[in-house]
Formats: structure tokens, C-alpha cells, sequence
């Protein structure tokens, strides 16, 4: 299969929201939710157009897999740092497992240190994402703002000591809690 990876259009989002609802329908820990996560996002002050990213297969032009990185602070006493948060990574059942989620969190992880972005966090499978150098937020003494397990819970750094001194807890766009 012939994948390509691109910013996501705004012809794209009624696919990509049925990607995100496929992706998440048989997953255990989730509300089933995410892909009304991601039209609320893209409506925020959290939307960043150019870090979310589709993958589309070349070979019917069909949309397989979406990542949206969006907008966060993390606020510790006396100071606020903007940061982003991975969330979420979508690839439908039929195309999992074949390293589609992987690329999408690399150029999505490239795209945000071209723009400048110093810094992101994700709540995911501690297996997973320590492969793209991501390492427990509590290193750094970041929290987040609801009980998570520590190791779920993760930052990267996207220059050198970006985190250093930014301890505080993760303050998320309102999207992440409306319903």
C-alpha cells in the first residue's frame, strides 16, 4: 500500500471524524467519544490546522488514519508554559498494526518542532509511546489535572531542555470536558 501523509482539509472532516469513530468503537478504555473530541477541538482556540494530519492510502484516496495535536499550558507557581497534547491517534481496524499510527506520530512530532512547539504531552499506553522518546510527565514534576496511572501519563521534549523547570499541572483546552 502506497501511503501518503498531509494536512488535514476542511473536505476532510466528515471523513476523519467517522476514521476516529471506527478507530475507538471497540477500544476498552474509551467513551466512544473522541472523534466529537476532535470537531470540538478544531471549533477551539486549541486548533492548530497545521498539526492535524491524515493519512490517506494512495490507492483509493480513502482517509485511513488522522493525529490531532492541539494547544495546552502546563501551569506551575508563578509561571505557564504552552505545550501541546497528542490526542488522539486514529487508524482504522483494517490498516492497525501496520505502522500507520507510527509515521503519523512522527510527522506530527516533526511538523510541531518546525513550528516551534518545545514541548508534548500525551495520555496513552506506556508500551507504545516511550518508542518516540517519550518518558513519564512526572520526571519533569508534571501533573495531570485528573488521577491518571504515572506511567500513562507522558511528556517529549522537542528541543533540548525544553521542560526543564516547567513543573505544574496540565491545564487542557475546555474541548477535552465539554459533551
Amino acid at each position: 500500500m502506497h501511503m501518503i501523509i498531509r494536512k488535514e482539509e476542511a473536505k476532510d472532516y466528515e471523513a476523519v471524524e467517522k476514521v476516529v469513530q471506527c478507530a475507538f468503537e471497540s477500544m476498552e478504555f474509551s467513551d466512544k467519544k473522541e472523534h466529537e473530541l476532535v470537531a470540538r477541538i478544531r471549533t477551539s482556540e486549541a486548533f492548530i490546522p497545521e498539526l492535524s494530519l491524515v493519512a490517506i492510502n494512495k490507492e483509493n484516496d480513502e482517509i485511513i488514519g488522522h493525529i490531532l495535536f492541539s494547544k495546552i499550558k502546563i501551569v506551575g507557581e508563578g509561571k505557564t508554559a504552552e505545550s501541546l497534547a497528542l490526542a488522539p491517534v486514529s487508524v482504522l481496524p483494517a490498516y492497525q498494526n501496520k505502522g500507520i499510527g507510527r509515521r503519523l506520530i512522527e510527522e506530527g512530532i516533526q511538523a510541531a518542532r518546525e513550528l516551534g512547539y518545545g514541548s508534548v504531552i500525551v495520555l496513552g499506553h506506556p508500551e507504545y509511546y516511550p518508542k518516540f522518546g517519550f518518558k513519564k510527565a512526572s520526571v519533569w514534576g508534571i501533573k495531570a489535572p485528573f488521577e491518571v496511572p504515572d506511567d500513562a501519563f507522558m511528556a517529549l521534549e522537542l528541543s533540548e531542555n525544553s521542560l526543564e523547570d516547567q513543573s505544574g499541572v496540565v491545564e487542557y483546552s475546555a474541548a477535552f470536558f465539554e459533551s
